[in-house]
């Protein structure tokens, strides 16, 4: 019987790439903290009124626009 390692043996990344795996990790770490951090003001503070929000369509809106503001313009 074959014996084989139990993990096979990793690929490493150029260091470039390891640094925008980083950088994504960091960026994720952090909305992860603001997303906790509105949970946290909602179990002790409660929902804010329907007055103080912003309606889902245009949180929509502003995110499509930002979205097709980032992409190249098509010929």
């Amino acid at each position: 019987m074959s014996e084989q390692p139990a993990h096979p043996a990793r690929q490493q990344l150029e260091p470039a790439a390891a640094d925008a795996v980083r950088a994504y990790a960091a960026r994720t770490r952090a909305d992860a903290d603001r997303f906790a951090a509105v949970l946290e003001d909602i179990a002790a503070n409660g929902l804010p009124s329907a007055e103080d929000c912003t309606p889902w369509e245009d949180l929509r809106e502003a995110q499509l626009s930002r979205l097709a503001a980032q992409r190249p313009a098509v010929a």
